[in-house]
């Protein structure tokens, strides 16, 4: 199959809980011939590749404007998968299959060293491989019918808001990909932690936090050690690039810029401002200055309620055409909190930097 930017793109609405091993088998069917396919998982939708296919991998990096630098996630149907990419060091194996049996399926990547059949253009020639079970049954079952593992980064233009919509996938890349698979809205909301499993100083095993996510600190800590970064035994040299880590990422079109909920704000006159609340009834929520207010919690202020609605909410406010800038309250530094300021961070980051 030959990229052309001005391809239609088709939608097929597909519901996990019925039987869809046509559709399945149609999509893998795309992926084999090396086009791409937009996915969902319970994080966002991503935009998938034959992990094995260099050619088609490459399609992904073009398509999204994503530099060669960042590397990918390859999604596994199943668990038992992960021999057939990672080799996992015998020291670590215990601990590996301690957060496979917790996590799998589900929102967690594990970066380990790579088996020399996954190619370097998927992990930027990076001596380690990204690898996930989503809990989402169409992402596995694409890639049950497909034999092989899936190269999926969110299918996106590179920097921009995360998709969590079928629709949110169309505005970014619609006519430049064959097929979109629409389950409906992700779940979670939010990509999934990235987690490099290594030793730490005592030489025993524990997991680094390369990127905030569903699975949070709190829920590792009960099964194991999290060291900082940069702390610990490595399983190479330094401390490895992961998707997503990069200063400038996940970005509105417009400025965003951070506030705390509690201080005023000073607006600047001529300058039309949006407001992303957490609850909605906070001291800075409750000025006049805002054209829009969009809040992620309503009234009830649950972190895994505002944490699904960030993207949406961000890209809502992003297309909103009575306003110029957008403001975002600071979120609660615990649990969920962490992996949000993680994204609002780097999306009111300059770009570039």
């Amino acid at each position: 199959m030959v990229y052309d930017e001005r391809m239609e793109t088709r939608v097929i609405e597909v519901d996990p809980l019925e039987d869809c091993r046509s559709i399945y088998k149609e999509a893998a069917a795309v992926l084999a011939e090396g086009g791409l396919v937009a996915i969902p998982t319970e994080t966002v939708y991503g935009l998938g590749a034959d992990a094995f296919n260099p050619d088609a991998v490459a399609k992904v990096f073009e398509v999204k404007g994503r530099p060669s630098f960042d590397p990918l996630i390859c999604h596994l149907p199943n668990g038992k998968a992960l021999k057939d990419i990672a080799e996992v060091p015998a020291e670590l194996q215990p601990l590996v299959d301690k957060l496979v049996k917790e996590f799998w399926p589900g929102p967690m990547t594990l970066v380990l060293p790579r088996k020399e059949c996954v190619p370097d253009i998927v992990t930027s020639g990076l001596p380690t491989v990204a690898c996930r079970v989503t809990s989402h049954e169409v992402m596995r079952a694409v890639s049950r019918a497909l034999g092989r593992p899936i190269a999926a980064p969110s299918a996106n233009r590179f920097g921009h808001i995360s998709p969590t919509s079928a629709p949110a996938v169309l505005k970014e890349l619609g006519g430049s990909i064959p097929l979109v698979l629409d389950a409906g809205a992700c779940s979670e909301g939010l990509e999934s932690t990235i987690l490099q499993p290594c030793l730490d100083e005592k030489g025993n095993p524990a997991v680094r936090v390369l990127r905030e996510g569903p699975v949070t600190r709190e829920k590792l800590r009960k099964i194991c050690k999290v060291v900082k970064p940069g702390k610990g035994s490595d399983i190479e040299a330094a401390t490895p690039n992961a998707p997503g880590m990069l200063k400038s990422h996940y970005a509105p079109t417009k400025p965003l810029l951070l506030h705390d909920p509690k201080e005023e704000f000073t607006p600047q006159e001529g300058v039309r401002y949006g407001l992303i609340t957490y609850q909605g009834d906070s001291p800075l929520a409750a000025q006049d200055c805002w054209n829009e207010v969009m809040p992620l919690s309503p009234g009830s202020g649950r972190l895994a309620e505002a944490a699904v609605r960030l993207f949406a909410v961000m890209r809502a406010m992003d297309e909103c055409g009575e306003v110029d800038v957008i403001v975002a309250e600071e979120l609660p530094k615990m649990g969920l909190g962490m992996a949000m300021m993680d994204r609002l961070n780097r999306a009111s980051a300059q770009r570039g930097e």
